[in-house]
């Protein structure tokens, strides 16, 4: 048998071991943070005190504005203060919490997505049945199944990943806990362990990315066949805003994923990370704002 040790905690990479650089990461990250934090809870406290936006479409986007939250205060928080305390540790309970958490709001984040763009399809291809077919038990049904698979996709990967022993080494070449890299410290042969998890994850994701895809073929069709100019440009007014934020999460965690897992640090890897994590919930409010007339 193996000397296995346990682990209590990982140590996760810097951006940079010189004191003024963690200093201006620090800065960089709270700017960003708290950008992304104001302009999330602006969007919910808007649609919540305005009733004339008691509607689907931002009762869904409230929804997508606290996974927002969620998913960058997953992970902000504790490579500002690591930074700002001159740390790399993380405890291994905060690290299951990280992944928790990431799989959890990434995962209702793409259905969320999706049906937002089911919204948007019944609006502009079957208005006239738009009450009926989005009245509001309907609304939460899927609500509650976006955060239902988020939560299942999120109990499948911490549980696979985290039932492993880890030996090889305690240290994450990422300023979070990345499941990827955390897959490379075990002992045992992941690969049918994560089997399940990872094929659940693709069947959601692959699922999702159609159901998104599909509705905005029609959505194409019907607009092209609306007589009037200002008729087009109104349906399509709509219908920016959700496909340039699900352009952003797309491309960002497109460039995350799918990117070698280096053996080494990489400071491409640390920007894919940046962009994947920080990024998507710092611009959504934003892009739903400058699109957005009643926002």
């Amino acid at each position: 048998m193996p000397n296995w040790t346990t682990v209590t905690e990982f140590l996760l990479l810097g951006f940079s071991d010189t004191r003024e650089l963690q200093i201006l990461h620090f800065v960089i990250f709270l700017t960003a943070y708290l950008a992304a934090l104001v302009g999330n809870l602006l969007v919910i406290t808007v649609v919540t005190m305005d009733h004339h936006l008691h509607s689907p479409m931002y009762y869904f986007l409230v929804n997508l504005s606290i996974l927002d939250l969620g998913s960058i205060s997953a992970i902000v928080p504790q490579s500002m203060a690591n930074s700002l305390l001159n740390t790399r540790t993380i405890s291994y309970a905060g690290c299951v919490s990280q992944v928790t958490l990431l799989f959890l709001f990434g995962s209702a984040n793409v259905a969320f997505l999706t049906i937002m763009a089911y919204d948007r399809y019944v609006a502009i291809c079957k208005p006239l049945h738009y009450e009926i077919i989005m009245k509001r038990s309907a609304c939460v049904q899927m609500v509650a199944c976006a955060w239902a698979a988020g939560a299942i996709n999120s109990a499948l990967h911490t549980r696979n990943t985290f039932s492993l022993p880890f030996c090889h080494s305690n240290i994450i070449n990422q300023f979070f806990c990345e499941v990827p890299q955390l897959l490379k410290l075990s002992c045992s042969d992941t690969y049918h362990r994560e089997l399940i998890a990872l094929a659940f994850s693709v069947c959601l994701a692959l699922g999702c990315f159609v159901f998104i895809v599909v509705p905005y073929v029609q959505i194409f069709i019907a607009v092209w066949r609306i007589p009037s100019e200002q008729g087009r440009q109104k349906a399509f007014s709509t219908c920016i805003p959700h496909l340039t934020v699900v352009s952003l999460f797309l491309s960002t965690s497109g460039i995350a994923h799918t990117k070698p897992i280096s053996d080494s640090p990489s400071l491409l890897d640390l920007l894919a990370a940046v962009l994947y994590c920080v990024v998507p919930p710092l611009m959504n409010p934003v892009i739903y704002s400058m699109r957005n007339k009643e926002i």
